[in-house]
Formats: C-alpha cells, structure tokens, sequence
C-alpha cells in the first residue's frame, strides 16, 4: 500500500541563521536543535530517505519547519521565502518519486506573499504551509485576502501550522515556571495548538470560506483541538451571521491529519465530526518518528477503503499528486 505524509519538516541553513539574528528570536527554534533534530532538519537526500524507506513511505511532501518566514521583516521574509521554495523544488526535481512540496510564503509582505505562492506553484508545490499570524497579522485581516483569494483559485491547499503565542499572551498565560517548562507549555504541550485553532476559527468567522467556496485548509495533530470543541464552537455561527454551522465549514474545507500522533482514540473522535476522505497521514519528522511497526499497527483500525484513503488517496486528491 502507498504511504504518503504530508507534514515532514525541513530547515534552510540560511534561513535559520536569519532567524537566530533576529533581535527577538522565536523562543520554538531552541526545538530545532535538540539531539540530532538540525541535522535530520537540513537533510534532504540519502539520509531523510533511508527513515522513510524505514517507516513505509513512500512519498514525503515537505515544508519547512516552525517558524517558517513569517518571523522576519518583509525584505528578508520575500527573499527567503523565495530561497525555501527554490531548495525544495531542487529536492524534489533530484528525487521526483519520492518527494513533493509546501511553499513558503512571506506573509510579512502580503503584497509579494501572492506572487510567491503562484511563483512556487509553476515550480511545482503543491500547497502552501503558513502560520495564524505574521507579527501581529492574524491570517483572516483583509491585508492577506489576496494571498488566499490566489490559493482557492490555483487549487493550492493551505496546511495551517501551530506557531508560539504572541509576547503579551505568554506573559499572561504562559510564564511562571521554569524556561524549559514554560517554553514546552507555549509550544508542544499547549500553547502551538490552541494558536493554530484560533486562526482556523478566525478564518471560519470572518466568513472567508463563503467569499473562497475552494479554499482547502489542512490542520494537524487531529485538527488542533478544534474538532474536540465544535459543540461549543457552533454557538458562535448565528452570533457571527454565517451561513452554516461551525462543523459544517470544518467539514467542509478542512482536511485533517494526525501529525504523528498515532492514537485511535483521537482516530474514534475525528471519526465522528467529519468523514473519511478528510483525513491524512503525516508523521511530523523529524519531531515524531514511528515505526514502520508502530504505523502498520495503527493502519490496522481502518477498514480496506478507509486504509486506502488514509495512506494515500485522500492526499493524492487534496494535492493532486
């Protein structure tokens, strides 16, 4: 059976160079450099391909790695932006069969972000990866409408990354403890994903699937919390004057995958607010590493169809691979 992962991370050396020069640098990248984590980062031939070859995958579609460009002023986010989408097109021209790709766009400079995205589009990406916010940019302000305007009409699905909550929300919410702790809370434990469902949200209420009826937006680790809370979520449609339900734009526009997070206990609850042919494979390498055991096991409580789908077909047709 084909495998195909959808969210497995790579770094551009330069980029994380301009990011560690930053006067603020984000707080997430010091998770870069944890064991061997850099250099699984950077690798992007023999060595990511034996791991995959280890796992059962087939084919990787990459993207690179929090907090992308968007961290950066506009000149140097354009400019490596530009550099990202260029390495990972080489990668996948070297290794066609086995690798695909995101484009990284920068948002800081909304007025070359679409331009970007079409640019890496004709180099061959087959969606994007961004994050909630670029500085205090929510992804739903009007400034970006264009850039997800462009990614509905050329077909290109947006994944929604987790990102580390903006200064005054970690001193609110966040501090407290000790730095390693209170960097774990802002990021993997907590914080990443509350972020990432927030923006989902947002997008939802600021009625932008009806102006983008095509617009498709992946979240992961099971939907960020968002598919855990749509009870509760719902309540906001009528207040918000949207036209359905929470759930059914979720339903509807959003694909979710599980992020290396390969528990069916999260599986039995996705199962039951959207339908199979939403969801995908990823393992979030180099940060979560299965098994080729641990992801056959899991496979396991699919039916035939859904296996299928799961593994493979619903992200050849999402990426049209």
């Amino acid at each position: 059976m084909t495998l195909v992962a959808i969210e497995e991370h790579w770094m551009l050396p330069d980029l994380a160079a301009a990011l560690g020069a930053t006067p603020h640098p984000d707080e997430s990248l010091v998770l870069n450099d944890h064991g061997d984590t850099a250099e699984r980062l950077t690798d992007l031939a023999e060595g990511r391909l034996a791991v995959m070859d280890a796992q059962g995958v087939d084919v990787a579609i990459l993207s690179l790695t929090p907090p992308g460009t968007q961290a950066l002023a506009p000149a140097a986010a354009v400019r490596l932006s530009r550099a990202a989408n260029d390495t990972a097109a080489e990668a996948v021209r070297r290794h066609p069969t086995r690798f695909r790709f995101l484009s990284t766009l920068p948002l800081a400079s909304p007025e070359h972000a679409a331009d970007e995205l079409r640019r890496a589009a004709d180099l061959g990406a087959v969606g994007a990866m961004v994050y909630g916010r670029s500085g205090a940019l929510p992804l739903d302000d009007p400034a970006l409408e264009g850039v997800l305007a462009t990614a509905a009409a050329l077909h290109q699905p947006v994944f929604l990354h987790p990102q580390i909550p903006p200064d005054a929300l970690r001193a609110a919410a966040y501090r407290g403890f000790e730095p390693l702790v209170e960097l774990g809370l802002a990021t993997f434990g907590w914080g990443w994903h509350v972020e990432a469902a927030t923006a989902a949200l947002r997008l939802i209420l600021r009625g932008t699937f009806d102006r983008h009826p095509d617009l498709r937006v992946v979240l992961g680790h099971w939907g960020e919390l968002l598919l855990f809370w749509l009870d509760r979520a719902d309540s906001l449609a009528r207040i918000a004057g949207l036209r359905r339900s929470v759930s059914e734009y979720v339903r509807e526009h959003f694909w979710i995958t599980a992020s290396g997070m390969l528990n069916p206990a999260l599986l039995d609850h996705v199962r039951t607010v959207t339908t199979p042919d939403r969801l995908l494979f990823s393992t979030d390498y180099p940060f979560q590493q299965p098994s080729r055991e641990e992801i056959t096991a899991f496979l396991q409580h699919f039916g035939d169809g859904e296996r299928e789908a799961f593994s493979s077909g619903n992200a050849s047709r999402l990426f049209r691979l």
